[in-house]
Order: C-alpha cells, then structure tokens, then sequence
C-alpha cells in the first residue's frame, strides 16, 4: 500500500476518533453515490455533518484544508443530496473539513473547521 493511502487512513481513524469524542455519533465512513465519496458522515444535536478528511505529512505546499477544491466540494454536494434522499433527513446539514498535520517526531496537529464551506452553483 502507498504510503499516501496509509497516512490518509490513519488520518480518518485519527479524526473518526475525535469526532466521537466530542459527541458525534459516527453515520458512515467513506460513503460513495456513483463517483461522489464522503470520508465521514456524522451527526450531531439534530446537525448531520458531511466531512472530508484531509492527511498531510508537510505544510510546504499549503495546509491540508487548501486542498478541499471546488471540484470536491461538488462532489460532496452530490454525494450528501443523496444521502439526505436515503435517510429522508429533514433538518440542517454542514459540511466541515479536518485537516490534519503529521509531524516528524510522530505527533500531530488536528484543526476541525466546522461549516468550512457551501458548495455554489
């Protein structure tokens, strides 16, 4: 397995984690509506969340969170309007982003930006 793949799987558990730590009750993980795939699904205080979850062992190119474009965001608008459609979900929905940081001597830094974007038109 490439070594992205790896760091990008311990970022989803790292972040799964996290996520039930603070009181949100894990829905799916990497959930896939045709080409569309959101990494977590969660739901919290009548709120369900759809978040990408993005791994990086360097901030020389930008911080993960940079890298949650246009393009994605698309595809996380299709994929969650499906899932809304299949869980006949009535109420809000955000979509947040947890981008996380590796650090050389094995720690890391974990920023959950809630309600980090709305997909336009």
């Amino acid at each position: 397995m490439a070594v992205h793949n790896d760091l990008g799987r311990k970022g989803e558990e790292l972040a799964k984690s996290y996520l039930e730590k603070n009181g949100y009750e894990i829905l799916d993980e990497n959930w896939v509506s045709g080409k569309a795939e959101v990494d977590l699904i969660v739901y919290k205080e009548g709120i369900m969340v759809f978040v990408e979850v993005k791994s990086r062992s360097s901030v020389a190119f930008g911080q993960p969170e940079e890298f949650v474009q246009k393009a994605k965001q698309k595809q996380m608008e299709i994929a969650s309007l499906a899932y809304i459609e299949i869980m006949n979900h009535q109420n809000e929905i955000r979509f947040d982003i947890i981008a996380i940081t590796f650090r050389k001597d094995s720690t890391y830094i974990l920023n959950h930006i809630e309600d980090a974007f709305w997909p336009e038109d």
